[in-house]
This record gives structure tokens, sequence and C-alpha cells, in this order.
């Protein structure tokens, strides 16, 4: 069951009366899912160890009070309405507060309250978190000299996870996954495909097995230890380790226990991840981005040899990840299909995941090296592309306000993507978590 966060509510010592009583009792029926209200206090008094401190109620008093407000240790939630969300009459006090160095956080929409609620359990969570990567050698396997760039390798990158959210990286061998992957019995692997009745096209019935043994072997470990909430594994670099491909096994762990995962065990793009799934609830997923911009850089790599025509090509972004346009669970998906492998990288026995967003709104999201800073644009999935002949048999065609602004500001060819347009919330997010939003 997820955390909740925990609320100190808080009141003006002379003013606590039948309205802050009622507001309290609405609060408690509208964030029952996603806040845990411990006993009311009075404002200036010492507080006990909460994740935010909650006003369901503002005064005029406030403005005389901004010492007491400044001594709060803690994030100030302004929930003030019975429709929980900050009051119109309580603007002014809330942008004074602001103002004056105090973190209040005034949300004016229902869901903005609840997906603060989730951010703050899950800041706390976090500090007790622990991310596995299957990995060996990063770098060393196929094609070095371009897995050798990436910053996610870099002890840097993981220190700096660790100092700002507290997560700590457990890594184990991908080769010794690959010996146990092997030692499973074929008949607990058919037995569980049977079970599981997997949509597949093309995939042969040995591929399937593989694929529902590194499940297995994975689930062993995320068994064992239940801290784990988030896993990756080297999966191209060195695929030399086993005959198949994580992709399956992650659909399945997310819909099981809502487990993040990691392709290519990124950790910038899992911890991206973990942040705005646990909170934002909306579907997800990692992918590619090729800019058309980029020409024929992007285009050698997918093998393709022209983009799609398209007006104001210049503002339009193709996506795609191992052959398709990302990898998603089911639930997420309007369709969803395991088909064989697409890129040569992996052994001929592995599987790829053809899954696909409904058109729409969506929203691209990435944290910046120093994880001070997340950049965050809104767009359009416009449709898709196929490619045959190429390593983009079916890819997402995304429509951004700028394409110079994604190309100078987003800091990765690895990006996660949403449903839906979420960077209001997402800023809301940041002030939770301590980083900023870059708009594009």
């Amino acid at each position: 069951m997820p955390m909740k966060a925990r609320l100190a509510p808080v009141f003006f010592p002379a003013g606590r009366n039948a309205d802050f009583d009622t507001q309290l009792d609405s609060l408690r029926i509208l964030l029952q899912e996603q806040a845990e209200f411990l006993e009311p206090v009075p404002l200036g008094s010492p507080l006990p160890a909460v994740d935010a401190v909650l006003f369901p109620q503002l005064l005029g008093e406030g403005y005389r009070r901004l010492d007491d407000f400044r001594r709060i240790d803690a994030p100030v939630l302004i929930v003030t309405s019975e429709f929980g969300t900050m009051s119109m009459w309580d603007w002014e006090l809330t942008a004074y507060l602001a103002s004056e160095g105090v973190r209040a956080l005034a949300p004016y929409t229902l869901e903005q309250t609840r997906t603060i609620c989730r951010s703050l359990a899950l800041r706390r969570e976090l500090k007790e978190a622990r991310f596995l990567v299957y990995q060996d050698d990063p770098g060393e396997g196929f094609q070095p000299g371009i897995f050798k760039r990436f910053y996610w390798w870099e002890d840097e990158c993981t220190e700096r996870i660790a100092d700002k959210f507290g997560i700590r990286m457990v890594k184990q061998s991908f080769k010794a996954l690959g010996q146990r992957i092997a030692g499973i019995a074929d008949a607990e692997a058919d037995a569980l495909g049977e079970a599981r009745q997997i949509a597949t096209a093309g995939v042969a019935p040995r591929a399937l097995r593989s694929a529902l043994k590194l499940y297995l072997a994975v689930k062993q470990d995320l068994d064992r230890d239940p801290s784990i909430c988030a896993v990756g594994i080297n999966c191209l670099n060195e695929s030399h380790f086993t005959d198949t491909t994580p992709c399956l096994a992650w659909c399945l762990l997310h819909a099981e226990r809502g487990m993040t995962w990691g392709c290519e065990a990124d950790t910038m793009s899992m911890l991206t991840q973990h942040i705005l799934q646990h909170t934002l609830e909306a579907p997800i997923m990692m992918t590619n981005l090729y800019p058309f911009l980029m020409g024929q850089a992007a285009l050698k790599h997918e093998r393709i040899s022209n983009f799609p025509e398209i007006s104001e090509p210049e503002n339009c972004v193709l996506m795609a990840h191992c052959g398709y346009f990302g990898l998603m669970p089911a639930a997420y998906a309007a369709e969803w299909t395991l088909r064989p492998k697409v890129l040569r990288i992996v052994d001929e026995n592995a599987t790829a995941v053809d899954a696909l967003f409904a058109t729409g709104p969506v929203t691209l999201a990435k944290f910046g090296p120093a994880l001070d800073k997340m950049t965050v644009l809104e767009g359009t999935l416009e449709g898709y592309a196929q490619y045959p002949d190429s390593d983009c048999h079916n890819g997402g065609i995304v429509r951004v306000p700028s394409g110079h602004r994604l190309m100078t500001t987003l800091p990765s060819h690895h990006c996660l993507v949403m449903t839906g347009h979420h960077a209001a919330d997402i800023e809301y997010l940041g002030r939770v978590f301590d980083f900023s939003v870059e708009r594009i």
C-alpha cells in the first residue's frame, strides 16, 4: 500500500472555531487515500515530525505572524476551500507569504492537492528506497563508442541521486543473472505463459519462454528486498549475457507491483520516471528522441532514409526505442503486442514490445544532470510512422512548440513521455522536491 503524507493541521491560537473543524473534516474525506492527519496544533508551537503543515483556515492575523510562519521547517500546504483547494480569498495572504520566503503550496484544483500529498509521501519514501541495476562493465560491451558517453554510468551521477533524494543504488551482475535465467526450468516458464495469455505476434515459443524466465529470475531478487522500487538492466550494451531482453518482464512487474523499469539501466530516466509516475499517476514511458532538425545524424541511427512529410517539420520529433514507439505496460497502451526483436545488437531470440499511446496531448520531461532542474515540454502526439526495413518499425510523431528550444534545452536523447499535459502540476512537484522547472 502506498505511503500517505503525514500532515499536521495548524490553527491560529485565537481563531480556532467551527469553520476550522468543518474544513478539516472535509479534507479528511477528500484526502483519505493520500494523507494522514495528525492532531491540530497552534501556530508557533513545536511541530511533530511531518511531511508538511496544513492550514485548513487562514486569517488576516497571518500578516502579523510572519516570524511564526518562517520558523516552520516543513512545506506549508494551504487548502482552505471545501473543494480541496485554496480559497479565492486567501490568494493575497498566500502571495504575501511566498514573497517573504515561506514555502507555501496553494493548489487550485483538488487533483493538484492530491498530487502534492503523493509527492510529500514519496519524498519521505525515497530516503529508504533502492534502485536495482544489473550490469558488469558498462560501456565495455557492444557499441562502446556510444555507451561510454552516457552520464548515468558515472559515479558522480549515482552520488548525486543519493545526495539529493536518498536513493541507494544496488548493482548486481548481469552475467550472473543470465546464468540463473538459464537454470530456470522450461516447464515453469511455459506454465506461466499459459496462465498469463500474453498478446504476441510472430514470437516463437522459445523466445516467450526466455522472456518469462528473465521475469522469474528478477522477481526472485525483488522478493528478497522490498525496499527496491525500480529496476533496470544494461540490456543492449551487455546483451551477450542472455538470449533475451527484459521488455516483457518490466511490463509484468509494473502491472503486479507498480515497479519502475529502466531500459539500458538508465538511472537518470528511472529517477525521473519514478517521481512522475508515482505522483501524477499518468501513463508514462521512456523513449529516444529524434528531432527532425537533426537530419541525418538522427536518421542514420534508426537506418531511415527520411522523416515523414509533415508541415513545420522543424517542430516535430520522431520517437522510437528498440524498434517501436517505446516500452510501456499494456494498461498504459491503446494497442500492445509482444513481437520479435528488431535491433541487431540483441540476440535473435529476444523480444520487444510494440505499444502505442492514444494520439493527443503529451508531456515530455527529464531531469538535468545536476538534478536541480527538470525540463518540461507539452506537445501533441499526432500519429505514427512505420519503416519496415529499419530500426523503427513503429515510431511516434510528436509536434512541439519549438524544435529549436527542444534542441538547446532538453538534456538527453532519452526522455520521459506522458499522456496528457502536466507542466503546471510538475511545477508543484518541483516545490516539494526542490527542483526548478524549465518549460519549453
